[in-house]
């Protein structure tokens, strides 16, 4: 019995090797595939400004090839978070494609139409409410540094006493008391008015039960700040995520009522953040804009601000290091 498994299995072997090396020297493409070649130019990033009634809004699009005639992609519009996109459909210079609500209002389906050109990518989106908007798109920059950066000198961003140095995005409602700068309930966001490239972040917060906010660096990539439990999984949408990209490798948070931190280091579209001392995100990519942006202009420096529209929060230490 066992001579003839052992035959079997040297004759399956052999078979084996043939049909690998047949299929090594005649492997071809089906006639009814092609590959993507004109859509060749929608694949890639895109910063996108969204006319709404006159005011821009920013947005954000990835297409990518998946396998040989696909297109997929990754979507942020002018609210939520990233959401990913299952077809884009293209034909001739033009694409669409539709994503279920998430935060909007309306039932409809979110659908973007646009044109490729030489200039760039626009077209109109269509909300889920069913009003329709101009936009506009152009490549998204790589934000790849040749060197290392040389740190200049630590500057507090508050200094403990009042709100020099921010600005309010509406009617304010942020206070300093105690030496604590605090949201004491949902308002405005809190901008600084210096504006920064690549950076060392120190954050010192505490937030009440339920609440949620985030620290967004050069006013487009939300670090978030939510009362995440202690035994969550990891979420890009929970304590310590960049919203809707990138996810902590664990939850470290120390729960509601507790004094926390963020070290968090952004050069170009790589970012660090440690959590209450510990390394959660390591020198990861950040692929674009997160929900709640002030603009998807990436290739430029951009300020910190504070996201005051959800529950109360409260800070005690903002100190950031530029590159020089």
């Amino acid at each position: 019995m066992r001579k003839k498994i052992f035959l079997f299995s040297i004759s399956c072997l052999l078979l084996a090797g043939l049909s690998q090396k047949t299929f090594a020297s005649s492997v071809t493409i089906p006639s009814n595939i092609k590959l993507a070649v004109e859509p060749a130019a929608l694949i890639g990033r895109w910063d996108i400004t969204v006319d709404v009634n006159g005011k821009p809004a920013p947005a954000w699009l990835e297409v990518k090839l998946s396998g040989v005639k696909t297109l997929v992609g990754y979507f942020v519009s002018t609210a939520g978070s990233a959401r990913p996109v299952s077809e884009v459909k293209f034909d001739n210079g033009k694409f669409r494609f539709e994503i279920p609500p998430q935060w909007e209002s309306g039932s409809s389906n979110l659908v973007i139409d646009g044109t490729v050109g030489d200039a760039g990518i626009q077209g109109t989106m269509t909300n889920c409410d069913g009003k329709q908007y101009n936009w506009k798109g152009v490549k998204a920059p790589y934000l790849k540094r040749t060197a290392a950066p040389a740190w200049g000198k630590p500057i507090n961003l508050f200094n403990g006493k009042d709100l020099s140095g921010w600005k309010t995005n509406g009617p304010n409602q942020w206070i300093v008391k105690n030496g604590i700068l605090t949201s004491p309930k949902a308002g405005s966001n809190l901008i600084s008015e210096q504006k920064y490239n690549d950076f060392k972040l120190h954050v010192e917060f505490k937030y009440a039960k339920g609440g949620n906010s985030g620290v967004y660096l050069r006013g487009r990539y939300e670090v978030q700040i939510e009362d995440s439990k202690k035994d969550a999984h990891p979420n890009s949408v929970l304590f310590g995520g960049v919203y809707g990209f990138l996810t902590a490798n664990e939850m470290v948070t120390l729960g509601a009522g507790e004094w926390q931190s963020y070290d968090i280091t952004l050069v170009g579209r790589l970012v660090t953040v440690v959590a209450n001392g510990k390394t959660i995100i390591s020198n990861q990519e950040i692929p674009g804009i997160t929900g709640g942006a002030l603009d998807s202009n990436e290739g430029e420096p951009g300020p910190i601000y504070l996201q005051g529209d959800h529950e109360p929060i409260e800070y005690r230490k903002i100190v950031i290091t530029p590159a020089k």
